[in-house]
Parts: C-alpha cells; structure tokens; sequence
C-alpha cells in the first residue's frame, strides 16, 4: 500500500489515485511475521465482492492521525463517499494504529474499485476490488476445477501397496494428494488426538458434488459440469478401491512426507509420522464421509451421465455395506474407544445422506439418534461439548460442519419437534458465535473460538481467541487456519437461512451474520494485517514459495495466518516467520482449503 501527500489540484489526484492503483497492483509479497503497526493502510478483500454482500474495509491509521470520510473510485471516477466509523481501541496484535470501518454496502455497481481516504497528512488508496454477480463462482469455479485436477494422485506405484502389518498388497491408486508437500492420501489425520481429527480426501468428493446440487445452473452455464463431474468419480472411484472387503476403508496412503524407505497403506501418529496398524477409519476418520462421498456421487453420475471406472450403482452398495460395517464396529477404530462429536456429525452426514436417496427407515433412524446426539451436546449458552467430559468443541479445520450436518439433515426430518429442537440446537450456536465476535474489540471481525489449551494431559480452564491453541491433543500440529474460517461462512448462510433468515438480506440472512459470513473470506482474500490473499493466482500479494511447501497452484488456497509461535494459547500473530521448514504451517497449499472455499462459494452464490 502506497501513501502520498494531499494534493489540492483534482487532476493531480486523480494521476496519483491512479499511480497508487498501478503500484499496488505489481506490487509483491513481502512476508513478515509483524504486521506494519506505524503505517496507514486499508485492507480490503482484494478479489471481488458479489453485488448484494455486505461490503467492509478496514483502515488503520498511526495514532494521533484521523480521518472521517472514505471515497470510492471507479477508474478516475468517484462513485460513492462514506463515512468511516471508529472502532474502539484494538491492540492484541501490537500497538501503534487505531482502525476505522469503511462501509460501502450500498455500492452495486458492477465493475473494479477502489477505495481511498484522506487524513491531513497524506493519501491511502487501497487495492482493487471487483463488484461482480456471482462473483467468486464466475472468477474462481474453474480455477478451483484445475485445481483438484492437477492434484490427481497418479503414480502407478500405488496399483500394488502392501498393508501395514501384513503381506497383502492391494490397488489403491487414485485420489488426491493431501498437500503440496505431501504425496500422501489421507480420510484423515490427526486420529490419535481424538477431538481435532479433520475430514480430508473423502470430503472432496461430497463438497463437489453438494456444491453441483446447489448450482447445476451455473455450472451448466459456464461449462464446468462434465469436468466437475469427472472429478467426484474420480473420488468416488478411489474410495471404491480404499473399501476393504471387511467393510471399512484405509485411512491414509502414506510415505512419511517422501522420507519413508516403503510407502504403505497405514495409520500414523505423531510429528514424524511414526506408522501403526490402526488404518482402518472410524466414522470420525474419514469413514462417514466416505459414505456420504459416494452417496453423492452416485447421485451426480446418475444425473449427468458421466461414469467412472465403477458405476453410480457401485457407488451405491458400497456405502451402505460400509455404512452396515461402522454401525458394528465404529468403537472398535476410534483411538480411545470412545465416541465423540466428530463421531456424530460425520454418521448424521453419512446416515442422512443415505435416507435422501434409499429412503430407507433405517438411514432415517440412524439420522436421529445422532442428531439427538448433537442437540444434547449444545451448552445453554451457544457451545458445543466434545464428549463426556465438557471439553468444549473447537477445531482447527471444520468448525463450522457440525451446524452443516443438522442443516442437512432438516431436509430429511418430519417430525416437528425434533425439527423444533434441532433448529434451536443451529440458532444457539450461530448466535454464541456472533456475541464472541462482539465480546472484544474485533475490526476485521474474525472468527474467535472457546477452547481449552492442553499439556501433560491436563486441560486449562476455557478460554476465547482468535486462533487455534499451540498446545493442544496432537502435541504439535497448529497451522493457518483458512479452512476453520470458509466453514464457518458456509454454516453461517446455511444455518442462517434457517433461524436467520431475511429474504431481503445479503445471503438471505440478516445483517449481522452475513457481515460475519462475508468478513471470513474477506480475511482469506486478504483483508488480513499481512495483505496476503491466500487463493493463489488471485488478488495482489499471494503466499511466497517455501521449498517444504510443495508446489504452488492457481486455485489453492495456503493454510494462513496463526497465532504467535511464542504463545502456546495462540494470542498474538504471525505468518510465514520461517524457517523454510516451518512454513509449510503458513504457506502450504492443502487439499482441505480449496474444499471448504469451494463450499462457502456455494452457500455464498445461491
């Protein structure tokens, strides 16, 4: 961001608007792990805003400088002026700026802008932005596409892996790589610390589809179909040869990020990915969303017409033999033989899916019972429990896809009080999600959770913030956050719509939530103290290469931004402070990203 004194001739400013706009846009990163706290700026998402979203910059200032109105252009051309309104003293992420919100909402102009402000001192002009209908789906959709194509698992090794713990090597070729520095396939990680178990490769496959469901139109319209088709059989496809003939399927292919002798069809645990035989996936591992994975894809093959190597009938008796398989022997994979919140969204997800499509009474009664699972785990005051021991819900990846599950499972459920509790269950969470937000000074409006930090096998009392603890379950693993944020926009319009509603409103949802909603991929677009947009190929300053991060593609989406790595509760900030072989917490493109992008993308566009 460039900032210039006040010119008081107009066509001196309109040249040094346009300067500023040319700078900013050739400008590159320039990662740091503190933000500039001494220089004015505007963060603003610098992709696009869709016509009726709500609108927000945030503009900082050094203290003791003020400004009270914000313009914005089009090319040379004034457009709109507005009135900043002051936020209350925010310091968490380091002193020196106070901040201001410049609201434009009532622009719906389509086109490119830009915004700038004047104090007595100087000029700042922000990045450009578009206004454009169905913005993120007409810039992104195909990006997204390619993106999933190109992170096609194909080496012909994986036809032949052996079985950790025995000698019988079966064809799991297919699938998508997790990461960009890693080859491995994975349902799931994570599954030792029970409570932050994320769904992966499985998951892909179901978003794509859902989101198909939701915007067959458009994808039609834009010639995407076959394509995105093409990629849920390929999911679909390889979930098929991960199914054992027991009934459950392989969690990971992995090869300990390339530095193994023998890769393996395996469970692991730990930093350095120490292997165990535990490889079959529970439901909270990957096993239910298999199972809705291949629900949905038998559905979009039937629709579209386009088949994989196995064919939607397959597909089909696949996940209900898998889905027979869990309910017997789900407490038999789980890692502490317990079942928790994870355990029950992902089988409601699996279960309700199912139902939609068989109709069977059976699918509809499993729906219920985990369901009635969810309902009784959600506090009077708006959070979720984990188990049985009051650990409340928080997760570094899919926070947002417990509200997800019951949003769908509405759509199966006749009865009415259930219905009526259900809807409450929704209303509670998104509505504590929104007084957190508030609770505190919060003017780029990110998401803060509840959460308790963990060491030693002892829990702190709860507590609120911004990002994801440094000491939790798995005794190591933190990272940027981009998915925890894109599922939460996803829930917010989704659940919104349901106990939110407003049919006039952004979303369909009223304004506070769709001003959540919308300020969660503002962050991931960079409006982000860093002004990193982290959809690479997109926006001015995308993530730098880190040689432990992998490849770099247009249409993936890096982890982000954390906590301070001082803090073990992760209060302060960072991003990409390096070493190279830490940044791949920051930089790294991962599979789950672009995922839950995609989804929120959906809940945005429809």
């Amino acid at each position: 961001m460039t900032s210039i004194p006040i010119f008081s001739h107009l066509s001196k400013l309109v040249l040094l608007t346009m300067a500023i706009l040319i700078t900013a846009c050739s400008s590159k990163p320039q990662p740091s792990n503190t933000p500039n706290l001494t220089k004015a700026n505007i963060y603003i998402n610098q992709l696009a805003f869709d016509v009726q979203a709500p609108k927000q910059a945030v503009v900082a200032l050094p203290i003791g400088e003020t400004a009270t109105r914000f313009i914005v252009y089009q090319d040379s051309n004034m457009i709109y002026q507005g009135q900043l309104t002051s936020q209350p003293s925010f310091t968490e992420w380091g002193q020196g700026l106070h901040y201001y919100i410049a609201d434009f909402s009532q622009v719906k102009r389509r086109g490119e802008f830009h915004i700038v402000v004047n104090t007595p001192k100087q000029q700042v002009a922000s990045s450009t932005f578009a206004i454009k209908q169905n913005a993120y789906f007409a810039l992104t959709a195909k990006s997204l596409i390619n993106y999933f194509k190109a992170s096609h698992h194909t080496n012909p090794k994986d036809k032949s892996l052996r079985i950790n713990g025995t000698e019988r090597y079966v064809d799991v070729s297919g699938g998508w790589i997790d990461a960009g520095g890693d080859q491995g396939k994975h349902l799931s990680q994570l599954s030792y610390s029970n409570f932050l178990v994320p769904q992966q490769g499985a998951i892909a496959a179901w978003a794509m589809a859902r989101s198909y469901d939701s915007l067959n139109k458009l994808y039609d319209r834009k010639a995407l179909t076959l394509e995105l088709a093409e990629e849920v059989t390929w999911g679909a496809d390889y979930l098929h040869r991960i199914l054992d003939s027991e009934g459950y399927f392989y969690s990971n292919i992995f090869d300990q990020r390339g530095s193994a002798k023998e890769r393996l069809i395996t469970g692991y645990e730990g930093p350095e990915g120490d292997y165990t035989t535990n490889f079959q996936a529970a439901f909270r591992e990957g096993g239910g969303m298999a199972i809705a994975a291949l629900v949905r894809a038998h559905e979009l093959s039937n629709k579209t017409a386009v088949q994989g190597e196995f064919s939607a009938k397959q597909y089909l008796i696949d996940a209900e033999r898998a889905f027979v398989h869990l309910q017997k022997n789900n407490l038999r994979y789980v890692d502490n033989g317990k079942e928790n919140i994870i355990d029950d969204y992902t089988a409601l997800i699996a279960a309700t899916e199912l139902y939609r499509i068989t109709k069977k009474s059976k699918y509809l009664k499993a729906a219920r019972r985990r369901a009635h699972n969810l309902n009784n785990r959600m506090t009077s005051q708006g959070w979720f429990v984990s188990d049985d021991d009051e650990r409340p819900f928080y997760h570094g990846v899919e926070a947002g896809l417990p509200i997800i599950a019951l949003v769908d499972y509405l759509a199966i459920e006749r009865n009415r009080q259930i219905k009526a509790k259900t809807k409450r269950t929704i209303k509670l969470s998104l509505n504590y999600q929104l007084a957190l937000n508030s609770q505190v000074s919060n003017p780029f409006n990110l998401a803060r959770q509840t959460f308790q930090t963990y060491n030693d096998e002892l829990y702190s009392k709860p507590q609120d913030g911004f990002f994801m603890p440094h000491a939790n379950e798995t005794n190591y693993w933190w990272q940027g956050e981009s998915s925890r944020l894109a599922s939460l926009t996803a829930a917010a319009i989704w659940g919104g719509k349901i106990t939110h509603s407003d049919k006039r409103g952004a979303f369909g949802i009223n304004a506070e939530l769709a001003y959540f909603a919308q300020s969660q991929i503002d962050w991931i677009m960079g409006k982000n103290p860093y002004q990193v947009c982290m959809l690479y190929g997109f926006g001015v300053n995308n993530p730098p290469h880190a040689k432990s991060a992998g490849n770099m593609l247009n249409g993936g989406i890096s982890n982000g931004i954390t906590g301070a790595t001082s803090n073990s509760n992760g209060r302060g900030i960072t991003w990409a402070e390096g070493p190279d072989e830490n940044n791949k917490r920051w930089v790294e493109q991962w599979l789950q990203n672009s995922i839950w992008y995609l989804l929120a993308m959906t809940a945005m566009t429809e």
